[in-house]
């Protein structure tokens, strides 16, 4: 799809999304794909919990955000060697847990390397359940093939599953479109039904290698729920000439249900609760006009190193979860 009928036919994927937004006290509230759970559309991004030097902070931001609507609650086993998970599982104490949507996300590819991962992430965050589980990192192309192998990471998901460890399943990548479309592919030889899909959705993102034109059209087909991350591409796309509410407002102008934000500071979550706020729907004219600002930086992939380099690659890095 090029980027001229993509923008035609923005509208249209939103509508078929069957999003149907509510906003109620600011916080805008829509549907995760067809899994018929409502959240938020604005995501408490997992990695950023563990920046703060003091974890007083990390669950005072975790808190706050609750409290002022979000409910969708990012994470991974992986950030900050398990860190993040643990500040989390604390901030979700004295009745938090009961008020959010739980994401978090495992890197094994064997299933002893991904049950493994389930039960320590389950432990980190003080919970009975995770309400969505994510296969982190289809980087490469055999990962499709990892995840549906026999031995693979698929049966330890769906052993958790049985078990009520979690309740939802879905996939995450940064790499390459084309890759996330092979899994699409491979899935649906195995019949296999994935509820969600987390990938860099920017203003950056548009112009370059876009998982926007490539593989949100498909998942909006199939009924599955658009997970958007790195929508500043880690500040990447304000050096590129965007301000962090264009930013904010052009990925939740797309058929998302939910974006992801990483809020390390309260003066960021400030920041994107103001963006939920202030956000309404666009016009393709509007859309052209911010992502004309970043064009000639995007079409290089520098500004978006998780795409062109291994930097962001965590598995690169432990062949053990690799099998």
């Amino acid at each position: 799809m090029d980027r001229r009928d993509f923008l035609t036919t923005l509208a249209a994927l939103q509508v078929a999304a069957k999003l149907d937004a509510q906003t109620s006290n600011g916080m805008i509230y829509r549907n995760l794909g067809t899994t018929g759970q409502r959240v938020s559309a604005l995501g408490l991004g997992g990695y950023h919990m563990g920046v703060p030097k003091e974890e007083s902070e990390s669950i005072r931001i975790v808190r706050s955000a609750i409290d002022r609507g979000v409910t969708f609650l990012d994470n991974s086993c992986d950030y900050h060697d398990g860190g993040s998970e643990i500040r989390m599982g604390k901030a979700l104490k004295d009745g938090y847990r009961k008020r959010i949507f739980l994401m978090t996300k495992y890197n094994g590819r064997t299933r002893e390397m991904a049950a493994k991962q389930i039960d320590e992430s389950l432990r980190r965050l003080q919970v009975e359940t995770i309400d969505l589980i994510q296969f982190h990192e289809n980087i490469r192309m055999e990962d499709p093939d990892r995840f549906f192998a026999p031995g693979g990471a698929l049966e330890a998901v769906l052993a958790a599953k049985k078990a009520g460890k979690i309740r939802y399943i879905g996939f995450t990548g940064h790499k390459d479109p084309a890759v996330h479309l092979r899994m699409l592919d491979v899935a649906a030889q195995h019949k296999f039904h994935f509820d969600s899909c987390q990938m860099p959705l920017n203003v950056l993102d548009y112009h370059f290698r876009s998982f926007a034109h490539q593989v949100v059209p498909r998942l909006v087909k199939e009924g599955i729920a658009v997970l958007g991350m790195k929508s500043m591409a880690f500040g990447a796309a304000l050096k590129a000439g965007a301000s962090p509410i264009d930013c904010l407002h052009y990925a939740l102008n797309l058929p998302t249900s939910v974006v992801i934000n990483g809020c390390d500071s309260m003066q960021r979550l400030d920041q994107a609760l103001e963006a939920v706020r202030t956000f309404k729907p666009m016009s393709a004219s509007q859309v052209e006009a911010i992502v004309a600002k970043t064009k000639q930086a995007a079409l290089t992939g520098k500004y978006e190193a998780f795409k062109t380099t291994s930097q962001f690659d965590g598995t690169a890095q432990h062949p053990e979860w690799m099998g």
